[in-house]
């Protein structure tokens, strides 16, 4: 398992809390793995899913006791990113600030890099 700089990117508070809880509420799990896949209207969205199984080849971050398993491949994508979450009302969630993204979709969903 390879670790990298966390300069490559971050996790805000709020995100880390989001998603130390998540694992908690869950009762297991290794952690939260995020990436990039293909897939929507501009070509490529976020995931991020609980780490049932690791993948000895993939990035991890260890923030607040928190996990965060990231592969080779997204982490190119997502190098410089910030990771938040936010509160809008009734509506929250996980928000990728990406300064690799060209252009987003109208919905907000998906990217182009």
């Amino acid at each position: 398992m390879e670790k990298f700089d966390p300069n490559t990117i971050t996790f805000s508070d709020a995100a880390l809390n989001h998603f130390i809880s998540s694992l908690a509420d869950r009762g297991h799990g290794y952690g939260i793995k995020i990436g990039v896949k293909e897939a929507g209207c501009s070509g490529y969205e976020y995931f991020f899913n609980f780490a049932d199984e690791v993948n000895p080849a993939d990035y991890v971050f260890n923030e607040n006791g928190c996990r965060i398993y990231i592969d080779k491949e997204s982490l190119k994508f997502l190098s410089g990113s910030k990771v938040d979450f936010t509160k809008d009302g009734l509506n929250s969630g996980i928000k990728f600030i990406n300064p690799n993204a060209k252009a987003v979709c109208g919905c907000g969903e998906s990217f182009t890099i």
